[in-house]
């Protein structure tokens, strides 16, 4: 008895040490619907500082964990989970999916907000959910994702883009939207694209991106001013954790072109010929079919009555193309204290046209340490890119002009070997005209580049320690930029000299060019942020400066074989920015939010009394499912949007338009002075009135979540207006300056518009998953106003006479076409050079062209589709257009079967549109005619990605995905539109460079 006493008082004695002893808890968590590890969730013991987040395979280590605390898991888009720990060593943890936009950070100008307290327009696309398939650039990424924003990307490898958010604000001044990455502004106006690079966005490895923010009415972009009218696009980099991770992607990808014009093949050639110019039919071989032709124009297709050849100019400029990514992303803690990601990446894509390639390397460094409890936080972000550019002609146009008869080469080496038309074949003396060989004029030109661009910044945060709830933040950046590049081309190209007398022979000097830029952007910001709850009433307020300075230097050679070529250097005056801003944020109760922004802005484009700008801006917002729909089970979201803000634009260009500039003349017109000759300064156009133009936005927004957010998203009305439009030719009055044209503020314009997009989690707690998202959007653009009421022409086409096909009149679309009304016969055929009398005075003549449609689609619609059983996925998203037009200057430069004869008696291939107009010629003012004005909507398919993910195992300590599916589907492209492609941005097509399909695999290993 007195042995079992004593047991059980050592018992008593122990059980406190055991209750509080600490110990270590192991385990992995996954993601109930798949069994796949979810890494990155934030395991914490409740209540406490101490945590620790999964790796990639899922696992932790939880250290210092008593009996019978609670840890809770946590994780973006999914429910949070707790339990109670009871000594287990190990435990696995499934987490199942819950709405992702409860608790979502959102970045936004100088800091960041949760979702739910957003009170303006702002959507947020993460890795996740950006853009499968080939995503060569960041904007590829984002196309078709985002409603009211409109991505229209070139075929070229890495091309450029242009993007509009709610159809831009300006008429001449850019309309480009303002790209911050990591806090960093970047210029992505003409003077912010280094020589050589294919695109401004081209530098930029998508695979170091964790989200892209897009802020749409000024009451979000306010807060950035002077560059915001255009709407803000925030780029966030991806940052190290506390565990090592290695991940390592490969993406192949073979193209090939699906799409031509439809021109004449040889023997419709041949019959065109016979038919319409039977004169030209000896050039042929047709007359007399024993003839060699060695006297005629041409190297012979036809010998003894026979097509030698049936050459397809298109086949034949255009190829198979390769795409290669390997990407290799390492993550961790260095030292055990600095989080740290590594990110190297290369990117090699092949364009169409035969030589055109694009090879990137990137280097990326990303560090985030803390110090000092995280009252201390340093992020430094370095990036590196080495951009090698081969610049393929792309002569278009000529493969559809060049004889089909023809070879590529006929063995000439005088020109290459080439295929020209000659008027002799004896001398080989080159045709004053004709079509030179597109293929000829690829190969034998070389246009190479080599682009360096650093870019990163170094942010401190410091939280006060005796002030917790204030925190100073300060911000330096840096951009810069070299880029060089050559072009030459060889002696035996036929399209690098001018015609004397038709004799090129003592022209043989070729052509060899370089150029170069040096770019650098410098950044200072400097902000102070509260934030403090104070009762029921949260505040969260900010106010700071920022300077920041664009340096440029632009320098070409001329060609170096021809001496009265001389070398230009542009050295542009600087362009300085600073600005004052400010925010205040009142939140009472959690139900109704007022944000308040201002910043006054400076740019040095404006003369000393306009240089300043103010930008304010207001939002509310109210969260109704807390007041009115506390209890329902319907209504999971509901919050009530409202803003008005300012923003301003200054970018006109690189120049100072508001000083006395002068330019040197003409060498050749010396005055003399004296013994002495003086070359002529000639005065530029100038304006020491130069103002800001200036965007008022006004927003009414909702966002919406029902059955516990299995449906969420957003509906918005916009109306901006902007005045004092900048223009970089504008009229002048006669006399009152040194040109009839130049820089001037004048006029305004409206654009009003729909946006509505939903989320939807078809399936997201069980094995099976889907997802989808919907987005459209409608807006309409109305010139206002315009200087004394007049026209201002534009948008220029190529063909005929040439000229211009658009206009801005007050009250219609910007960009409007302007033409004469066609008119058609009984059977509806059109008559050619006939049009209606619209103004009814018995003359047609200019008086009677008239608006007839315009660029801007009706309505724009993106569609993306995720679903995954287990570890199989599938995913595709697809962009429609509807309503907009376009005006085919293929057709109109090219549809003519006068155009058979070519210049310099030569022959020229035709558009097989030619017959179902018609028409003979361009003249009496054809090109100008509705005729070439067609509907261009379309649906389309971006991309079909099919996965499979190999989990891990106990042996395998990694994962990894394989992946298959198809770019840019011919045929799951639907269009009524005639031309190569429907998405042409501006609205008139031109022989665009064609977008090639692609088949992709790739591999994603994580260790």
């Amino acid at each position: 008895m007195k042995t079992t006493l004593k047991k059980m008082l050592f018992f008593v004695l122990l059980l406190p040490l055991s209750m509080f002893s600490q110990s270590v808890i192991k385990g992995r968590v996954v993601d109930s619907g798949n069994a796949q590890p979810l890494a990155g969730v934030t395991v914490a013991i409740t209540g406490t500082k101490t945590a620790t987040s999964t790796d990639n395979q899922g696992n932790f280590t939880l250290k210092n964990v008593k009996n019978g605390n609670t840890i809770t898991f946590s994780f973006i888009g999914f429910n949070s989970q707790t339990i109670t720990y009871n000594g287990q060593s190990s435990i696995e943890v499934s987490m199942v999916a819950g709405d992702k936009s409860i608790d979502e950070i959102v970045v936004i100008g100088y800091g960041k907000v949760k979702r739910k307290d957003a009170t303006g327009s702002v959507t947020q696309i993460t890795s996740k959910e950006f853009n499968k398939g080939a995503t060569p650039t960041v904007e590829n990424l984002l196309n078709g994702r985002v409603a009211g924003v409109q991505i229209s990307t070139g075929g070229g490898p890495a091309s450029g883009s242009a993007i509009r958010i709610r159809g831009g604000s300006s008429l001449s001044a850019s309309n480009e939207p303002l790209i911050v990455v990591d806090g960093l502004p970047l210029s992505g106006s003409n003077d912010g694209t280094p020589s050589g690079s294919r695109n401004f966005l081209a530098t930029i490895d998508p695979a170091t991106i964790e989200s892209i923010t897009v802020l749409k009415d000024a009451a979000s972009t306010a807060i950035y001013g002077s560059r915001a009218s255009n709407g803000v696009i925030l780029i966030t980099t991806k940052k190290g954790g506390k565990n090592l991770s290695v991940e390592y992607n490969f993406q192949y990808g073979s193209g090939k072109n699906k799409r031509k014009i439809n021109v004449l093949n040889a023997k419709q050639f041949v019959n065109a010929i016979e038919t319409y110019y039977p004169d030209l039919t000896n050039q042929l071989g047709i007359d007399d079919p024993t003839t060699t032709a060695t006297d005629n124009l041409l190297t012979p297709g036809i010998i003894e009555g026979r097509l030698l050849y049936d050459t397809d100019w298109q086949d034949e400029i255009y190829r198979r193309t390769d795409y290669v990514v390997n990407t290799l992303n390492l993550g961790g803690s260095l030292f055990n204290k600095i989080p740290t990601r590594l990110t190297v990446s290369n990117t090699y894509q092949e364009g169409l046209v035969l030589t055109d390639r694009f090879n990137r390397t990137n280097f990326g460094l990303a560090l985030s340490p803390n110090f000092f409890d995280n009252h201390l936080k340093l992020n430094v972000n370095a990036n590196y890119s080495n951009e090698k550019n081969k610049f393929a002609a792309t002569p278009i146009g000529a493969a559809l002009r060049m004889d089909p008869t023809k070879p590529v080469y006929s063995g000439n080496s005088d020109w290459g070997g080439f295929t020209e038309f000659l008027l002799n074949t004896t001398t080989s003396q080159l045709a004053s005209g004709g079509t030179r060989n597109p293929v000829g004029n690829i190969l034998l030109n070389d246009n190479s580049s080599n682009v360096n661009r650093f870019f990163g910044n170094f942010q401190v945060d410091y939280k006060f320690h005796f002030l917790p709830e204030l925190r100073a933040v300060v911000n330096f950046g840096i951009d810069q930029s070299k880029g060089k590049g050559v072009n030459q081309t060889s002696k035996s190209s036929s399209v690098a000299f001018s015609v004397d007398n038709g004799t090129l022979q003592s022209n043989k000097l070729g052509n060899y060019n370089t150029y170069s830029s040096d770019l650098t952007n410098k950044l200072f910001d400097g902000y102070l942020n509260y934030n403090k709850k104070f009762g029921k009433l949260e505040l969260d307020a900010t106010a700071g400066y920022s300077y920041q300075k664009f340096e440029r230097k632009v320098f070409g050679s001329g060609n170096i074989y021809n001496q009265n070529e001389a070398p230009d250097t542009d050295t542009a005056p600087d362009l300085v920015l600073i600005g004052f801003f400010g925010r205040t944020n009142f939140t009472w109760n959690d139900r109704y939010i007022l944000s308040l922004s201002y910043r006054r802005d400076g740019s040095s484009r404006f003369p000393k009394d306009k240089k300043y700008g103010n930008f304010p801006g207001a939002s509310v917002a109210w969260k109704i499912k807390k007041d009115l729909f506390t209890e329902s089970k319907v209504i999971s979201d509901l919050k009530l949007r409202a803003g008005w803000g300012v923003t301003g634009q200054q970018d006109l260009g690189v120049n100072d338009y508001f000083l006395n500039r002068y330019q040197t003349g003409n060498p050749d017109s010396q005055y003399t002075f004296g013994n002495s000759s003086y070359i002529v300064g000639i005065p530029l156009p100038f304006n020491n009135k130069l103002k800001w133009e200036v965007t008022t936005n006004y927003n009414l927004g909702i966002d919406y979540g029902l059955f516990n957010n299995r449906l969420s998203g957003s509906l918005d009305v916009f109306y901006k207006e902007s005045t004092d439009l900048l223009f970089k030719e504008a009229p002048f009055a006669d006399g009152s300056n040194f040109s009839n044209n130049g820089p001037q503020n004048i006029g305004s314009f409206t654009t009003k518009g729909i946006e509505f997009n939903i989320n939807a989690d078809i399936f997201r707690d069980t094995a099976f998953k889907w997802n989808l998202n919907f987005n459209t959007s409608t807006y309409e653009r109305r010139i206002k106003e315009l200087p004394a009421g007049g026209d201002l022409a534009v948008g220029g086409i190529g063909g005929g006479t040439g000229g211009k096909i658009q206009i801005y009149r007050e009250g219609w679309t910007p960009n409007s076409f302007y033409v004469y009304k066609q008119l058609y016969n009984a059977a509806g055929m059109p008559i050619e050079g006939v049009f209606a009398d619209i103004n009814g005075d018995g003359i047609v003549n200019e008086n009677d062209r008239y608006i007839y449609k315009n660029p801007d689609p009706n309505i724009l619609f993106g569609f993306q589709s995720n679903m995954s059983y287990k570890n199989f996925d599938l995913a595709f998203n697809l962009r429609a257009s509807i309503g907009n037009k376009l005006y085919n200057n293929v057709n109109s430069a090219n549809a003519y079967t006068n155009f058979l004869r070519d210049v310099g008696s030569t022959v020229g291939n035709i558009p097989t549109a030619t017959f179902e107009s018609g028409f003979a010629s361009s003249g009496n003012n054809v090109i100008f005619s509705d005729y070439y004005i067609e509907d261009a909507s379309f649906l389309r398919v971006d991309n079909i990605t099919f996965g499979y993910t190999f989990p891990q195992t106990e042996k395998r300590k990694s994962t990894i995905r394989l992946t298959a599916g198809i770019q840019n589907p011919n045929f799951l492209l639907f269009t009524k539109y005639s031309g190569l492609d429907p998405e042409v941005f501006g609205g008139i097509d031109n022989t665009i460079y064609p977008r090639q399909e692609q088949i992709l695999v790739g591999v994603n290993v994580k260790f």
